[in-house]
């Protein structure tokens, strides 16, 4: 294959704003007011203040959220920061809750975030919800793996970006048959993604830097979603004919410049869909943070989940 689906990301993060500001627009009247997202920046660090600005941007631009924001200094104590989650906790207007990852390294990321109300977890990461995802019946789903499973559904649609189709047209796609290899087994993307994956119906491998031949594994996969934080380290020798590649990856290269974790020039041509990086699952994150604070909002106000 030489002209893959390029999964564009920023394309179909889009179609969800504007999904999502309908139906804000739907009960904002009778709730009284918008979805509340409630955002807390720990520290200075260029990338993660621009990246809460980008989300903050899209919640109150193109999704018609309302945002909260508390901004703690580097050096701030555990107790500060679960005091300032406890605050959002029991905030009436705030119906999902954003710690930015990763915090200072004197910081206990995994108390930060069991803190969190898990009505209000708008990441997906605590442990009730990541519970209720292994049993299957998750109301709130990690954003990065969930943002790879709609680009996947993209993929399988039959629709391309010169389409002009409805969102609710995207169904979900019953992946029975299909072997998906998930690189990488972290608890933001790879472990939840897999979940995903088999509750799909797909038959799915987890590789990691301890498994033995991870290339021949993924070049039998029909799916495969890299998440490993290695710049190019899936080549063409990886992947097969035809097959669906998600690149969660984003590295920035000597030059400045963002890449992923798959080569994409050589990768490309073999490809039945591709994302890029940038554009490609980064955008779709964000969609998804907006997506589970909607459902969260909604859960509050109707009977709708």
């Amino acid at each position: 294959m030489t002209n893959p689906l390029l999964l564009d990301g920023k394309w179909l993060a889009s179609r969800y704003h504007r999904y999502i500001h309908k139906q804000v627009q739907a009960v904002k009247d009778a709730a009284g007011r918008a979805p509340g997202l409630g955002v807390i920046l720990v520290g200075d660090n260029p990338a993660s203040k621009a990246y809460v600005g980008m989300k903050e941007r899209v919640a109150k631009k193109h999704c018609g959220f309302e945002t909260f924001d508390t901004v703690l200094p580097e050096d701030c104590t555990q107790d500060m920061v679960e005091e300032a989650v406890q605050a959002y906790n029991e905030h009436a207007g705030i119906d999902g809750i954003l710690v930015q990852l990763p915090l200072p390294d004197h910081l206990d990321e995994l108390r930060v975030i069991d803190t969190i109300l898990a009505s209000k977890d708008a990441d997906g990461l605590h442990p009730y919800n990541q519970g209720r995802l292994s049993r299957g019946d998750a109301l709130v789903k990690p954003c990065t793996p969930l943002g790879c499973m709609k680009l996947i559904d993209f993929a399988l649609s039959g629709t391309t970006t010169e389409d002009s189709a409805s969102l609710e047209e995207f169904a979900e796609a019953d992946l029975s048959g299909m072997h998906a290899v998930v690189v990488g087994r972290s608890i933001l993307v790879g472990k939840p993604v897999a979940q995903l994956l088999l509750a799909r119906n797909a038959t799915v491998t987890q590789v990691h830097s301890r498994t033995a031949n991870p290339e021949a594994l993924c070049a039998e996969a029909d799916i495969v979603v890299v998440a490993a934080g290695r710049e190019h380290m899936v080549d063409a020798s990886w992947i097969k004919e035809g097959s669906i590649v998600i690149d969660v990856g984003i590295n920035r290269t000597e030059a400045g410049t963002l890449t992923g974790d798959v080569a994409f020039d050589e990768v490309a041509p073999r490809c039945r869909a591709i994302t890029p990086v940038p554009r490609g699952v980064g955008p779709m994150t964000v969609a998804m943070l907006m997506l589970n604070t909607l459902r969260a909002y909604q859960r509050r106000f109707t009977e709708t989940i």
